[in-house]
């Protein structure tokens, strides 16, 4: 034990950062400082004081003040680990792994459970199976840091089950800077490789097409007159114009064409002036990434055989996906002692252009079978916030914080296109035109947001304080989803020349009226249309206090009122035959914890804590959503309600040195009417719809450690290094329990209770959860040589992806091991600096592996991931 002499005001610092957790503002922004600026200890200086004990002089800042068991990414960990986006860089976080390369799954809980926070305000979803945003549309460039909170604090929303992510954009710098940086890099089995594409229009590479996938004149006629297109409510002239309208061979015809490199742009900038009412400061970030993603694999259904899984569907895929990022980031913010206001816009535009081809034995049919697609899919996310902190009192007594925010994420798919073939009997391959369809589905997600939260520091004594926080917040979420579906038909047949024909010389003009005709087979009864709401209302009150030396209690309740609505619609006029959905609850969420300083630089943390789980919007309508990726058909189930959850967490952490620590800790969850998936049986296709479970329950353990080291040695490649290694490791066991009178209520079952049994395997894992997590990061500095290299390896077991159809196995997806390799070192040059970065994916070739397996292994989604290099330079004005 060390004996510190200190100031008084480092004094306060020290113990303020103990009970500092009540001043935690959930959904807010952090204090002006970002993580990375916070990781200072405090400085020893004389006093005249006497002496005071102090047990933790090497505990960093967010540590200290944050009362949760918590992780936080820095500035600092964004840049040694290159990862592109916030999803890459909180897959490196200890309990935490990524599924589908965009949404965090925390402690083997599944996107459902977590929540994302901009600055601490929510934001919406453009994704249709989803409401959580997915992170991969938030690049590293317009982030300070991030926020893994594990426990619950009554600040927070009450909608938590493995933890919530708050995203710090970048703030206003303290000098004035501006930098230019370019990369370069490609793909083994992407990059100079003959891959499928399509033309699609003349500025697709802007990310923005010149409007040839806008929805046609003749056929937007159609879609607003309220009727279905067919026969019935058009005339032989009308369909045979809403047809003709339709962008032919552009969107239609797939080529081969060697893939280019990828390429990127990023300019980042930002200055400050004094003024007489603050500093006033403004940042920017704008960026452009252009990326291509080659697979080629295999894609397989399975059926029961004698008791064994045997393979019915046996498709040989490839494919080739174009994605384009646009983003930018402006902020302004205006600080003086007292006051700090800040207004933070972000825009991203995420498209991806694929092109996809799967062609094999179709059990269905008993024969072989191709089916060629197009699409664009455009993902937008704008979001505005404006925020103020403000104190008051003779030493910072009263604090009072208040933000405002406006969000909205939109996706549009145009011209989602299918086109079918089969075999004549000579091998060759012919249209089947009763499998081509094109469809049109726009999704527009906003909410409106806003709160304020009031703090009070009492002094205790001299050494020791309590704070008292109290606050509101408010938030409504509203989403409308529409999808309109057409296909070709040939009333009269084809001829042998027609079938065997090039895509676009079928479907062109001259074909159709005479030989082709449109028709809408948009789904009915509200299959194709819904409108989601979730109103949240919500105050919370709690007190951080050290309540005897190096003891603090963080203790409050949330009471939280949420109303949420899926209604759907029918876009024919008609009855949709559900009912809207309606959940209105109210609940009282109570959340404690209490950490022990008890050792130098060692704190007992202990946590308890009631949240909740709200089913998303699709999965409460009623609406069938085919999903490109898995080619996986999902029905909502209207009779879905929350999950109730109790969580509780113990950890031990020992920050040994600076920058330096050893932590452990063990955590428990208990679900009541947890939300899984279930397959519904329609032949050889796999279809999934939603329940809610009886009941399941989490639990596991999880360690990281950080260690610097440095040698002394003649050899300045030793000697100027220091060597890092950081490791984590966590294990988690679920398990779905379901006892002999448990009951659940299926979509088709009509609101009428079945046995859980029928859908529900006693004793399975929770979908999504992996047993084995685990990171490891090994690496070293040189100050002097102003460089930095670090390998990277990320291993995740396997985990449930989707369940069997009854009597089938679990669809199993094995993430394996990724390694990659990242280098970094700045330079001068004519007397500017400059900064060049070589980052190596995926060394080990890891491939990406979906399967079923019961006596034999099918393979359900198979391909080559490839490694991956960039290169990148960084100019610094």
């Amino acid at each position: 034990m060390k004996t510190v002499k200190m100031s008084l005001g480092g004094l306060l610092l020290a113990t303020t950062a103990l009970v500092a957790p009540g001043v935690a503002l959930a959904q807010t922004a952090p204090t002006t400082q970002t993580p990375a600026a916070q990781a200072e200890p405090p400085v020893d200086t004389e006093t005249d004081l006497g002496e005071v004990v102090v047990l933790g002089r090497y505990i960093p800042q967010p540590n200290r003040e944050s009362p949760e068991v918590a992780a936080f990414v820095t500035a600092e960990d964004l840049q040694r680990t290159g990862d592109a986006d916030a999803a890459q860089a909180l897959s490196r976080v200890t309990g935490l792994s990524i599924v589908e390369g965009r949404f965090i799954y925390v402690r083997g809980l599944g996107e459902r459970y977590s929540s994302a926070l901009l600055n601490g305000s929510p934001l919406p979803s453009p994704e249709p199976l989803q409401r959580v945003v997915p992170l991969d549309l938030f690049p590293s460039e317009v982030l300070a840091g991030l926020t893994v909170q594990k426990t619950y604090s009554v600040s927070f929303p009450g909608e938590f089950g493995g933890g919530v992510v708050d995203l710090h954009t970048i703030d206003t710098p303290g000098q004035p800077f501006f930098s230019m940086q370019a990369s370069i890099g490609g793909n083994t089995e992407t990059t100079n490789k003959e891959l499928l594409i399509y033309y699609g229009s003349r500025t697709d590479f802007t990310s923005f097409d010149d409007g040839t996938r806008d929805v046609p004149g003749a056929l937007q006629l159609g879609f607003g007159s309220g009727k279905r297109i067919s026969a019935a409510n058009f005339t032989a002239t009308e369909l045979r114009h809403m047809g003709q309208s339709l962008v032919n061979a552009p969107l239609r015809l797939l080529q081969r064409e060697t893939t280019p490199a990828n390429f990127g742009l990023r300019f980042t900038g930002g200055t400050n002036m004094e003024t007489g009412m603050g500093t006033l400061g403004g940042v920017f970030v704008a960026s452009y990434d252009n990326k291509w993603s080659g697979r080629r694999g295999v894609r397989q259904t399975g059926r029961i055989d004698s008791g064994q899984l045997v393979t019915a569907n046996d498709f040989d895929f490839q494919s080739n996906q174009n994605d384009l990022t646009l983003n930018f980031l402006g902020a302004l913010s205006l600080t003086s002692d007292t006051n700090t206001l800040k207004w933070t816009n972000l825009y991203v535009r995420n498209v991806t252009k694929e092109a996809r081809s799967e062609a094999g034995f179709d059990d269905g049919s008993g024969g072989q079978r191709r089916t060629d697609n197009t699409e664009w899919f455009v993902r937008q996310l704008f979001s505005t916030q404006l925020a103020g902190e403000h104190t008051f009192g003779g030493a910072g007594e009263w604090e009072f914080d208040w933000r405002a925010a406006y969000a909205k994420t939109s996706r549009d798919a145009p011209y989602e296109s299918r086109f079918g073939y089969g075999q004549n009997v000579a091998g060759d391959w012919i249209h089947d035109i009763e499998t081509n369809a094109i469809s049109f589905s726009e999704l527009d997600d906003d909410i409106v947001s806003g709160g304020a939260d009031v703090s009070y520091t009492l002094p205790l004594s001299d050494a020791r304080e309590a704070v008292f926080s109290f606050g509101v917040a408010y938030s409504d979420n509203n989403r409308e989803s529409e999808q309109r579906t057409l296909r070709f038909i040939a009333p009269n047949g084809l001829s042998a020349d027609q079938l065997e024909s090039r895509v676009d010389f079928l479907f062109a003009d001259i074909n159709i009226g005479p030989y082709l005709q449109i028709e809408e087979i948009t789904g009915t009864n509200g299959a194709a249309a819904f409108d989601g709401q979730l109103t949240v209302k919500a105050a919370y009150a709690q007190v951080a206090a050290e309540i005897i030396p190096l003891v603090n209690l963080n203790i409050g309740v949330r009471a939280e009122q949420g109303e949420q609505t899926v209604t759907p619609r029918d876009l024919f006029g008609g009855t949709t035959g559900f009912l809207p959905t309606r959940i209105e609850e109210e609940y009282i969420l109570p959340a404690g914890t209490i950490t022990w300083n008890f050792a130098e630089d060692m704190q007992l943390r202990f946590g308890a804590s009631k949240t909740i789980g709200r089913p998303q919007f699709r999965e409460l309508a009623p609406q069938q959503y085919t999903d490109v990726e898995s080619d996986r058909t999902f029905i909502g189930n209207p009779y879905l309600v929350d999950t109730e959850i109790l969580n509780i967490d113990a950890r031990w952490e020992w920050y040994f040195a600076r920058d330096q620590y050893v932590t452990a800790g063990l955590f428990y969850k208990d679900l009541d009417k947890p939300i899984e998936s279930s397959v519904v049986d329609q032949g050889s296709s796999i279809s999934q719809t939603f329940l809610n479970a009886p009941n399941a329950t989490i639990q596991g353990a999880e360690v990281e450690v950080k260690k610097y080291f440095e040698f002394g040695s003649e050899m300045d490649f030793i000697a100027n290094k220091r060597w890092l290694i950081q490791a984590n490791y966590t294990y988690s066991k679920s398990e779905v329990n379901v006892g002999s009178g448990d009951t659940v209520i299926t979509q088709n079952s009509l609101g009428v209770a079945q046995p859980a049994s029928f859908y529900v395997v006693d004793g399975s894992r929770l979908q999504g959860q992996s047993e084995h997590v685990a990171n490891l990061q090994l690496g070293w500095e040189d100050d002097t040589a102003r460089s930095q290299a670090t390998l990277i390896a990320n291993f995740v077991s396997e985990r449930t992806s989707a369940r069997g159809r009854p009597g089938e196995p679990d669809l199993i997806q094995e993430p394996g091991v990724q390694l990659d390799f990242v280098f970094r070192k700045d330079f001068d040059y004519a007397g500017r600096e400059y900064g060049v970065a070589v980052e190596l994916r995926n060394l080990l070739g890891e491939e990406f592996l979906e399967y079923q397996e019961l006596g034999n292994r099918v393979v359900i989604n198979g391909y080559e991931l490839g490694t991956s290099g960039s290169v990148s330079l960084t100019a610094r004005f």
